[in-house]
């Protein structure tokens, strides 16, 4: 049985960090259209043992890091010095941990 686009993903996630257009350019698809699969992996994610992590754009002239950044898109310029030279940000999944063993 083949996997999902979303399964995909997420299992991609899991492995390493990724870009959105990374993620686009190993699955074959619009970059656009991983930003409208992401918030769904988040909710999925979640709710099950893991959790999306994300690595905040930054901007690469004056380092003004997007850590309150809602949206999972990349931003358009730095509100601090207008530049338009920002990193992406960078998305992975990390697993929580297992707690202490259930005694039966």
């Amino acid at each position: 049985m083949d996997k999902t686009l979303r399964q995909q993903i997420i299992d991609l996630l899991e492995e390493s960090e990724h870009t959105a257009r990374g993620l686009s350019a190993r699955l074959r698809i619009k970059e656009k259209e991983v930003y409208t699969h992401l918030p769904h992996i988040q909710r999925s994610v979640s709710a099950g043992r893991g959790k999306l992590q994300i690595t905040p754009a930054e901007c690469l002239s004056c380092g003004f890091v997007f850590k309150d950044r809602r949206r999972f898109t990349s931003p358009g310029r730095c509100p601090r010095c207008r530049c338009e030279h920002i990193s992406e940000p960078l998305y992975r999944i990390a697993t929580r941990k297992d707690g202490p063993p259930r005694k039966p």
